[in-house]
């Protein structure tokens, strides 16, 4: 495993950690414990050291299991946790500091801890950016000795460019990957030059760019791939980083063409992104054990060559960039 620094938290992080999103099972599956104490545990033993969870994330069963894994282990496990999407509605004017201090302290509950070295606003509406009280809430928690650090997870790159201009922001976690490129456009250049850390998330773009799916892929109906492509009941570019899935799977076989001896492009998707220095981490879920395993295959790879890393380049700008570029 290879560490990198978590911006101004100074955390020395996994290049390659773990995102708990599925961590108790696929989506749509509820929620099993020994499936996600499984993966907590391996994911350790393998050398990660850093975990993202959030408070929505199978109404705290999620954190539950992290806090069972920190009790049971002795090695040092930074743990970024995330608030604000249960607000119902999940708008502007349901973000009051009340709401995310009872989120914030709920979580410490969950997690049994009595500091969180990270929490992060959950993707809030773009107008939560521009309400200084709600950043200044975390300086408070910070004086309470409730949390280490602050951070923002964004759904666009206009919010994490915002969301930089709060002292107090450490870090913001961001979707990039070989399908949702404009992060490094301007983002990644503000990021670097104010020592923030860039957590990648949605590094796979929903398992697209695993290269394992067709169009006879059939996805459970609790699956957001399923039930959220048009964006019905959340920000459409979580699934398939927005791109149609037919078009998606076009470009994959492109992909597939650059290496075609690789039947799963998991790791070279993580590869792709860990070759970008302004990079702090990338979190793939896993949902089973044999999806770690994949992930932190990437280690076993060659670095992408210039040419490889151009082609890459040349079909994002053909047969992606104009679905998805402008709007996140």
């Amino acid at each position: 495993m290879n560490y990198r620094t978590l911006g101004k938290t100074e955390f020395k992080i996994s290049e390659i950690s773990l995102g708990t999103w599925q961590v108790g099972g696929k989506w749509g599956s509820g929620f099993d414990h020994d499936n996600a104490d499984r993966i907590l545990n391996q994911a350790i033993d393998s050398g990660i050291n850093f975990i993202d969870t959030a408070d929505v994330y199978e109404s705290g069963e999620s954190e539950k299991s992290v806090g069972r894994l920190l009790k049971n282990r002795s090695e040092r496990i930074y743990v970024a946790t995330k608030c604000g999407r249960q607000l119902n509605p999940h708008i502007s004017a349901s973000y009051t500091t009340d709401a995310l201090r009872k989120y914030v302290e709920e979580s410490l509950t969950r997690i049994g801890v009595e500091t969180l070295d990270l929490i992060q606003l959950h993707c809030p509406p773009t107008e939560v950016y521009y309400r200084p009280e709600i950043f200044e809430l975390f300086d408070r928690l910070q004086s309470e000795g409730k949390i280490r650090h602050m951070g923002v997870s964004v759904e666009k790159v206009e919010e994490a460019l915002k969301a930089l201009e709060y002292p107090n922001v450490t870090t913001v976690q961001i979707i990039f990957n070989m399908f949702r490129q404009r992060p490094a456009d301007l983002f990644f250049k503000q990021a670097q030059l104010k020592n923030i850390g860039v957590i990648v998330r949605v590094p796979l773009a929903s398992g697209l760019l695993t290269g394992l799916y067709d169009s006879k892929t059939v996805f459970a109906e609790g699956d957001h791939r399923f039930f959220n492509r048009e964006g019905k009941h959340f920000d459409k570019g979580e699934t398939f980083s927005g791109i149609p899935y037919e078009k998606g799977l076009a470009a994959v076989d492109q992909l597939k063409a650059i290496f075609p001896d690789r039947e799963n492009l998991a790791p070279t998707a993580l590869k792709w992104i860990i070759a970008h220095e302004e990079v702090s981490c990338v979190i793939p879920g896993a949902s089973k054990s044999s999806q770690l395993s994949s992930n932190l295959s990437t280690f076993d790879l060659p670095a992408l060559t210039k040419d490889q890393m151009s082609q890459i380049e040349g079909i994002y700008e053909s047969a992606v960039k104009p679905d998805v570029h402008h709007l996140w």
